[in-house]
Parts: structure tokens; C-alpha cells; sequence
């Protein structure tokens, strides 16, 4: 994977998820090369609004993708958002 490279989520994990990253998400690359298998990725959310984070995660978890759709990842951010506000 290289600087730039969209990418994809491919599994749910704690590490991620306490950041606020879940499966399905969609980030950019944001600095090359990677180190130790690792990469840092941006997740950011649609329009002008705040990106979701910008966290390291495993290579071996993500996928690269032809293009973004940041709404999906807003999507995804709700869903997750409203399991939390059930179990409350």
C-alpha cells in the first residue's frame, strides 16, 4: 500500500473500534511506507465535519478500493453509535 491508496476496512477489532473505526469503513493512506506491516490511516466523514480518526492499523486489515464514499462511513459511525445508546 502506498501514500494515497483508499482503503477498506475488513475486520471489526477492538483496537480499531475504541477509535471509532469498524468494519466497512473507508480511509486514505496517509504516510508511506509503512512500518512493521503497519500503516496510518485517515477516516474521514463527509463534507466539512470532522474526520471519524486517523489511526495505525495492520495492512493485513484493509483492502485497497478504486474510490471513497465517506457517507458510507458516517452510515457505519450511526449504526454503531446506536448499539452503544441500547446498551445504556
Amino acid at each position: 500500500m502506498k501514500m494515497m491508496d483508499i482503503v477498506e476496512v475488513l475486520v471489526e477489532k477492538k483496537i480499531y473500534a475504541d477509535d471509532g473505526v469498524h468494519k466497512g469503513m473507508q480511509g486514505w493512506i496517509c504516510i508511506e511506507p509503512s512500518i512493521k506491516g503497519w500503516v496510518l490511516v485517515n477516516f474521514p466523514q463527509y463534507g466539512e465535519k470532522t474526520d471519524i480518526a486517523e489511526i495505525s492499523m495492520e495492512e493485513s486489515d484493509l483492502a485497497v478500493i478504486p474510490k471513497m464514499d465517506a457517507r458510507i462511513n458516517e452510515r457505519i459511525k450511526a449504526l454503531w453509535e446506536s448499539k452503544v445508546n441500547e446498551n445504556n
